[in-house]
């Protein structure tokens, strides 16, 4: 058997999508008698493997797994921009309320369009309540820019003990703290790089440890595109370096000192700031370990049948390996359904398409994920009776 030979490599290959193709073409030919019994043979075979392959997948990994148990999960949705990773959050959210999980679902991407997937608004920074649904699920857009205004205001304002103010609201005012002992001050002039993934860490840290979100047994995260995703991921990592760093640099500081108020009888500082920094470098691991434990935590990757959509999923699901972060599913988007009705567009389109999936089947990061098609659907998904519509489509 060889790759010329369609029917042949469709047998080692057995792409869904393929085979639903042929299918097609093969019902055709028996409706006008023209199939041969070495085709029909064929057929019965491939359906055989890929009817075995998807039960497999099922076996492993499907909604009724995701919805299973009532200790919390955080699922993280991401992928290249522009793939509808918002779609895919807000229906999967949907699903969970509909199934009895309170749900909260919230968007670290700055662009974002989770309000108008709801046809709400959200963009307040607050949780808000999702009408028409059968449980309660709550979404939450976080503001960055909103975020930028307050740093810079309260700086402008009250100086440091204003950007401590704005900083504490976010759990990391012992940092600012310890940069004032360190007279390092001009380092809170502007917003530091990565504030809004610091953001999204803050709010990770509130539903962990603040009571009130005790009840939610799914979280939803909407992400950002790919490299500011990494960066969300990697932050734990960065904070609990440069939080080693400063403390160390507090200590060189203190120790060059004692020496010289022990000489004229000066009482040595309290270690409030480094117990509080201390705490705020835990609380960073936390959060690691959150992202890192397999059975509270999965990132699910979203694409479309692209090639370099496809490409940039690889590479994405080698840095997610690479921080240790647990992926199980692939959601492929947009996928065009087979089609009866002459159309050279559409076959064109879709042949491209399979030449996306085929790279999928043999991508060696991607081959081991469940791999979820999502068709392109005719209506726009926007509202909670659509996300519904798509959540039953997506997520079985």
């Amino acid at each position: 058997m060889d790759r010329d030979n369609p029917d042949s490599f469709l047998l080692r290959n057995p792409n869904p999508i393929q085979v639903a193709d042929r299918r097609s073409s093969f019902l055709q030919k028996i409706g006008s008698f023209q199939i041969g019994v070495e085709e029909l043979i064929q057929l019965i075979c491939a359906l055989s493997t890929v009817r075995a392959v998807a039960s497999t997948e099922q076996d492993v990994a499907g909604f009724d797994e995701m919805a299973a148990g009532t200790k919390r999960k955080y699922y993280m949705l991401g992928g290249k921009g522009g793939v509808g990773k918002t779609s895919c959050a807000a229906s999967l959210a949907v699903k969970f309320a509909n199934n009895g999980h309170p749900t909260i679902v919230v968007s670290t991407d700055p662009a974002h369009s989770l309000s108008d997937s709801f046809a709400q608004d959200l963009s307040g920074g607050t949780l808000m309540p999702v009408d028409g649904l059968d449980g309660p699920l709550f979404a939450l857009e976080i503001n960055p820019e909103k975020a930028r205004e307050e740093f810079r205001s309260a700086n402008k304002t009250s100086g440091s003990s204003g950007v401590k103010d704005f900083m504490d609201s976010m759990g990391l005012g012992m940092l600012v703290e310890q940069l004032g002992e360190l007279k390092l001050g001009e380092l809170l002039d502007t917003p530091p790089p990565g504030l809004d993934e610091a953001i999204a860490i803050s709010k990770v840290m509130q539903f962990v440890e603040a009571p009130e979100y005790n009840s939610f047994s799914r979280i939803v995260f909407d992400t950002a595109p790919t490299g500011h995703t990494l960066r969300l991921l990697s932050l734990p990592d960065f904070l609990d370096a440069s939080i080693g760093k400063i403390l160390k640099l507090r200590e060189k500081i203190s120790s060059a000192t004692s020496a010289i108020k022990s000489v004229f009888g000066q009482e040595e500082p309290k270690q409030d700031a480094a117990d509080k920094l201390k705490q705020l470098r835990e609380r960073m691991i936390k959060v690691r370990e959150l992202f890192r434990d397999t059975e509270s935590t999965e990132f699910v990757i979203v694409t479309i049948p692209t090639v370099m959509a496809v490409s940039e999923s690889s590479r994405l699901r080698a840095s997610l390996k690479k921080e240790n972060v647990p992926v199980k599913r692939l959601v492929v988007n947009q996928v065009l359904p087979p089609s009866a009705v002459d159309c050279k567009f559409c076959a064109m389109k879709r042949k491209d398409q399979m030449r996306a999936l085929e790279m999928i089947y043999n991508d060696p990061e991607l081959l081991g994920l469940k791999l979820i098609q999502a068709p392109l659907v005719d209506v726009e998904i926007r509202g909670v009776p659509a996300l519904r519509f798509m959540g039953d489509i997506v997520w079985k």
